[in-house]
């Protein structure tokens, strides 16, 4: 019989680390015995490395033995060891107990900063009898890992897994992202580092608030959007901003480090922790459609695909977190590829379009009201092959707004309730059959709630629920219901729109006269065509856009549901970025800017050039007009100076109508760098549609 170890059947495996059971009890479950090897034990991180091995005077490293088969030896441990890459080497050493054992041991320098030298191995656990030791080959972990070794060749093909970061950044480029926002902290650095060696490029922003609202732009834009941010004092600071995607509907993948799993024993108090370890993700719960703590590489990888196919279907922020040892954990077992989202019930999804393509035909005045659900799922082109072929009407909503170009002869205009122009409110609300495709019923959606729309006449159907007239539908897909009504060839014959889009009226500036609200948009109106997307903050920046002229579809983002200030700067980076053809037009009042404007430096570092209008209303003028009082006043910044500060840009200060076309002229040719207009109104003076809401709720009084 051969005394040559590599012709033996089977031998004994030594595991002071990762592989090895967590205790005794587990130990003696699993048919390990506890045993030691000569050598010195290191954290570098996330996995233990043992070298010194060959030194007689070296102390004992306390593990397990337990008996191994060679191809558990040649087909699963060594791939997953990188031995063929140099990253391991595989010796048989004796141990304390006399046995003669293979271990798996680190032939190159201690990392510099590992803790150590240890007795034994306190972190990262994988449970062997979890793995299938006798089914995997080569073939079935052939993926790149991630730690080259001293002289590796990196082109050359290996068997080495992949790790639990290199995984999650090649999902989110294959899902289309390019970009993640964010601000670097200890607890993301690893994570960061990889990012930096991937297609993906990392945008630093100033604050991490600013990087959601970014991360939430580029995801309206682009269709997944993403943020990165250290442990709590990042998270944490990104909440607003990410409940406000959750909920507008605003798929946002929520990146974030946190203390790695070798550091938490028995609690310390680390940097950054607020009461427990899972603080953090609790809360971030409270608004993301699902969540994950990546703390076992058994489970990260499906969790990944878990999480990020939530994002895909709910169109909501979801929230990952990454150890900062878990980044480099690597593959245990292989991972099948994810599949495709569950489609709808045959049976709801048939009797659902039965009902609805009877109350269409049988209505006089059938029309659609669309809504932002179409943006986020991707449904415009959809949305207008549908109704050009059933010759349906579209109203939007003002969350809404753009998701069909402004200028086609079946829209009919933006349904606001008080808000929106008479006619067409009038429309909308004396339509007998209406479409509601994708709609949130919001209160400023809905004109501060002075709508007037009978659900008995209504098809409501978002991603979440289909509701026709007061029956209810489950698991009916909004895609597969839009592309259901359209195969039933409905051909209607419903009232003209309300007014056909007419040319922009003529604007000229009168020398001398002082700024307003109404004459502002009215300029802006003749500026905006299609090589821009307008970006509106909340209060009248956002009222007084919703009489812009959108020309084509996806050019209009504003926080029109949450409404929080602060948007509209950090969301031009994102957007901006997103779609590098068209140029945001970005209206913000000076509330709002004063929050986040000097989010302009990440623009500048990024090249953009968009246009910043700023309504210079010495304070908060919409809630002047609920409430006013001195808390509504504002200091009064020299917003125009702001280029001054950053060296880029070029600032205006416009008082009069003559020197706002001036200024617009000036921005439109200012084509490399952001351009700022200061705009100086009255503090009591407002924009048409807020006008129009002031005067309808007073004629309720």
């Amino acid at each position: 019989m051969s005394t040559d170890p590599d012709d033996r059947a089977s031998a004994l495996l030594f595991a002071y680390g990762t592989l090895g059971p967590a205790d005794e009890a587990e130990a003696k479950r699993l048919g390990w015995r506890a045993d030691a090897v000569r050598g010195r034990l290191f954290d570098p991180g996330p996995y233990p490395v043992l070298v010194g091995w060959d030194d007689p005077d070296a102390g004992w490293v306390e593990g397990y033995v337990r008996p191994v088969d060679r191809p558990e030896l040649e087909q699963v441990l060594d791939p997953y060891e990188g031995v063929d890459e140099g990253l391991f080497r595989r010796v048989e050493l004796r141990t304390r107990a006399g046995l003669v054992a293979w271990t798996y041991v680190f032939p190159h320098p201690v990392p510099e900063g590992a803790r150590g030298p240890l007795t034994r191995w306190v972190g990262l656990r994988v449970d062997p009898a979890s793995i299938d030791w006798g089914t995997h080959t080569e073939e079935r972990c052939d993926m790149a890992t991630e730690t080259a070794a001293p002289g590796r060749d990196a082109s050359r093909p290996t068997t080495q897994p992949t790790t639990v970061g290199r995984y999650l950044i090649d999902r989110l480029q294959a899902l289309g992202v390019e970009h993640i926002f964010g601000i670097p902290g200890d607890y993301i650095l690893n994570l960061y580092k990889m990012l930096d060696d991937s297609p993906i490029t990392v945008v630093g922003m100033t604050r991490e608030d600013n990087a959601g609202f970014a991360a939430d732009a580029y995801a309206r834009v682009r269709g997944l959007g993403c943020m990165a941010v250290t442990y709590c004092v990042g998270g944490l600071s990104a909440c607003n901003s990410i409940a406000g995607a959750y909920a507008e509907k605003s798929p946002v993948v929520v990146l974030t480090g946190s203390p790695g799993l070798s550091e938490r024993e028995r609690n310390p108090l680390l940097h950054h922790k607020v009461k427990d370890f899972d603080t953090q993700y609790q809360v971030f719960k409270q608004f993301t459609a699902a969540g994950t703590v990546l703390n076992d590489p058994l489970t990260a990888f499906s969790e990944i695909d878990r999480v990020l196919g939530a994002a895909l279907r709910y169109k909501r922020p979801v929230y990952i977190e990454v150890p900062r040892d878990m980044v480099n954990a690597r593959q245990v077992v292989p991972h099948p590829a994810p599949g495709p989202l569950p489609p709808s019930d045959p049976d709801a999804l048939r009797e659902a379009l039965d009902e609805a393509e009877a109350m269409l035909r049988n209505a006089s005045r059938p029309m659609i009201l669309a809504d932002v659900e179409i943006h986020r799922f991707g449904l415009q082109e959809e949305l207008i092959r549908f109704a050009e072929e059933a010759n349906l009407p579209i109203a939007t909503t003002l969350l809404g707004k753009s998701v069909i170009s402004e200028e086609h002869p079946l829209f009919a205009g933006v349904y606001e309730g008080a808000m929106g122009r008479e006619e067409v409110t009038d429309y909308v609300e004396r339509a007998d059959c209406l479409l509601m495709l994708g709609c949130f019923l919001t209160d400023i959606n809905l004109g501060i709630f002075t709508a007037n729309l009978d659900p008995a006449r209504c098809i409501d159907a978002t991603s979440e629920d289909l509701r026709i007239r007061h029956h209810h539908y489950r698991e009916v897909r909004l895609d597969d219901f839009l592309r259901g009504l359209r195969d039933r060839g409905l051909q209607l014959d419903p009232p003209a729109p309300p007014s056909r889009p007419t040319p922009v009226q003529p604007w000229s500036a009168r020398a001398g006269e002082a700024m307003t609200s109404a004459r502002l948009f009215s300029r802006l109106n003749q500026l905006v065509d299609e090589h821009y997307m307008v970006i509106a903050d909340i209060g009248d920046s956002l009222f007084g856009s919703a009489d812009l002229r959108i020309s084509r579809s996806t050019e209009f983002l504003s926080p029109a549901y949450y409404t929080s200030m602060g948007f509209a700067v950090p969301a031009s980076v994102g957007a901006g970025i997103a779609n590098r053809d068209l140029r945001p037009l970005v209206i913000v009042g000076d509330g709002a800017f004063q929050m986040t404007g000097m989010e302009l430096a990440t623009v500048v570092r990024n090249g953009l050039a968009p246009i910043v209008v700023v309504l210079n209303n010495k304070g908060y003028t919409t809630e002047r007009f609920i409430l006013d009082g001195p808390f509504n006043d504002l200091l009064n910044w020299s917003y125009h100076r702001i280029p001054d500060l950053l060296g880029s840009g070029i600032g205006l200060e416009v008082r009069t109508e003559d020197e706002l076309d001036a200024a617009l002229s000036r921005a439109v040719a200012n084509t490399d760098s952001f351009s700022l207009i200061n705009v100086h109104l009255d503090p009591m003076d407002r924009s048409p549609a807020l006008e129009r809401l002031a005067e309808r709720l007073a004629g309720r009084v």
